[in-house]
């Protein structure tokens, strides 16, 4: 990487401090510096060793953080996209930005409670400026309507073959109340959730991790981030464990987007057993032998908590409970 650093940094002179900072069998993060005259300039290289899987490829992720932050998103500034001439597989270069990432910290550490104050609101401004993101400049992205993830996450829990009562009637009603599809397909971040967000004591600094974005309804999102798991304990605090949805909604209007409480609610409902469906594959992985992570099987235990949060779900019916 040394000899790209000038066209990561005008000036550059190096790399130093080149660091992993998280794992996975397709893609790696990196930190490191590159000096200049001027100083230095931290930066964070995220890398697919396996070009596989669902997500929608880092090229394509580095495009949508570059389109998203000219429509006023905060995001990391994208320096750098690898080529296949770089010999270091497929991944793009963008700034280290300063602040925490962990969900727990965010929601509870005096020091965000100046952010707290207003990060759902900020949350819901992100989110109205990434869905109004001109659909024609996207590049190819999968269309996921309602329909279309109700079949695929179906899939998903009968391949794990376990029977759970009440992901069968969250099935039934999400089958018997899925919305048409959008007049307008939009950009979908697809995981805009605490943990996904760079947050520092005065709120929203950056939108992270867009491998999962696609078009279709943007009450998606909005829904998303309402899921209890990203609450991590604050419960009463239904947007990621920091605000009301009031807020997220407020500013949401107030940078041009419209609000469908209904649908809102109906996407929490999917997203809630989305999520039970992903911690049922994690520990699918372990039982059968074919991973033995043991984070993930710990996460795969919490499988059994979205039955509860389903239950609350389909009884508020939207409205305003959970």
């Amino acid at each position: 990487m040394t000899p790209l650093a000038a066209q990561m940094v005008p000036g550059g002179c190096g790399i130093e401090g080149l660091r992993r900072l998280s794992g996975g069998a397709s893609q790696q993060t990196w930190a490191f510096d590159v000096p200049t005259n001027q100083g230095v300039v931290p930066l964070i290289l995220r890398r697919a060793v396996d070009t596989g899987g669902l997500g929608i490829g880092l090229e394509v992720e580095a495009r949508l953080i570059e389109q998203a932050g000219a429509a006023g998103v905060p995001v990391p500034r994208v320096r750098f996209v690898l080529r296949p001439e770089h010999g270091l597989g497929d991944g793009f270069v963008m700034d280290r930005i300063a602040g925490e990432t962990l969900g727990a910290r965010i929601v509870r550490d005096e020091r965000f409670a100046p952010a707290r104050e207003h990060l759902a609101e900020q949350c819901g401004r992100a989110l109205a400026r990434i869905h109004g993101v001109d659909a024609a400049s996207l590049p190819p992205l999968r269309y996921g309507p309602a329909t279309v993830e109700i079949d695929f996450w179906q899939t998903q829990h009968r391949n794990y073959g376990v029977d759970k009562p009440v992901y069968e009637l969250a099935f039934q009603w999400l089958s018997r109340h899925a919305p048409p599809a959008p007049e307008r397909a939009v950009l979908v971040h697809g995981d805009f959730r605490n943990g996904n967000l760079m947050v520092d004591e005065d709120g929203l600094r950056a939108v992270l991790d867009w491998e999962l974005a696609h078009q279709g309804d943007p009450m998606e999102d909005l829904g998303w981030i309402c899921v209890n798991a990203w609450r991590f304990g604050q419960v009463d605090q239904p947007v990621g464990g920091f605000g009301t949805r009031e807020q997220l909604f407020a500013g949401y209007e107030a940078e041009g987007g419209h609000v469908d409480v209904q649908r809102v609610h109906y996407w929490e409902v999917l997203g809630t057993l989305k999520w039970g469906i992903i911690c049922e594959g994690m520990a699918h992985a372990w039982l059968s032998g074919r991973e033995r992570n043991m984070e993930k099987a710990v996460i795969g235990r919490r499988a059994s908590e979205a039955d509860i949060d389903l239950l609350a779900l389909l009884t508020s019916q939207g409205q305003g409970g959970h």
